[in-house]
């Protein structure tokens, strides 16, 4: 479905192949709050293959529901994907000081559903978080998370029987793509973000996919800047995955 890599469009960007057709650029205020609008490469597709997914995701394209994206800001690179080889990755000090504190967790994989309960945890990160946003956790899931071109399931966290943690995810037998992650506000002091990336990159020895997606990275960002912890990671700068130990 995906031709291999051919080179780079002004230098930064990955050619599609036969793919490339689908794709228009759409304009947009940019989601980091940058001064400059934010420039999408992106397609709204049918049906796309495990392996032409993980061809797209090696190439620093991301999903939003059925549409895969990239960012072609003309002016500015602050957005690099990162993802982790969970074979390499080797946890720091604090990160299992954060995994053995949250030993009372439990850990299930689950079909994803947009449960009463799933919803209503969803809302209340959202407006903790996001206490300005318009989204609803309905339309998250309705418009971000469902899709049609990729294996999306959830990873569910546990204090016995009550949900505190939420992990939206793509995958096949070769990587992981960390699609959303939301959580109980209240429950903000067991660094449920760092629980989450120590968990997804355990199931991924597990089932030996070696590739872990963490989406985007933004130097600086106070909500982004956990993700560099995890070492080593690999970020994909002028189109080449580079270690960083």
């Amino acid at each position: 479905m995906i031709g291999k890599e051919q080179g780079q469009q002004g230098n930064r960007f990955p050619v599609l192949g036969g793919l490339e057709r689908y794709f228009v650029n759409a304009v947009a205020e940019c989601p980091y709050e940058q001064q400059d609008r934010a420039i999408y490469h992106q397609a709204v597709l049918a049906q796309v293959d495990d392996r032409s997914m993980g061809h797209l995701l090696a190439l620093g394209y991301r999903r939003n529901g059925n549409c895969m994206y990239n960012m072609r800001c003309p002016n500015c690179s602050l957005c690099v994907p990162i993802r982790l080889r969970p074979e390499r990755f080797r946890p720091n000090r604090n990160q299992r000081r954060v995994w053995n504190k949250n030993r009372d967790v439990s850990v299930e994989i689950a079909p994803l559903t947009m449960s009463k309960t799933n919803l209503s945890l969803l809302q209340r990160f959202l407006s903790t978080r996001f206490p300005k946003g318009q989204s609803s956790a309905e339309s998250y899931y309705a418009g971000f998370f469902i899709t049609s071109i990729s294996r999306c399931f959830e990873i569910h966290y546990k204090l016995e029987e009550r949900l505190i943690g939420v992990s939206i995810v793509d995958g096949s037998g070769d990587w992981l793509n960390a699609v959303y992650f939301f959580f109980d506000p209240d429950e903000s002091w067991r660094s449920p973000g760092t629980l989450n990336i120590l968990a997804l990159n355990r199931i991924c020895l597990q089932h030996e996919m070696k590739y872990l997606y963490l989406g985007y990275w933004i130097d600086g960002h106070q909500g982004m800047s956990y993700k560099s912890h995890f070492r080593p990671h690999e970020v994909l700068i002028d189109g080449r995955w580079q270690e960083r130990s």
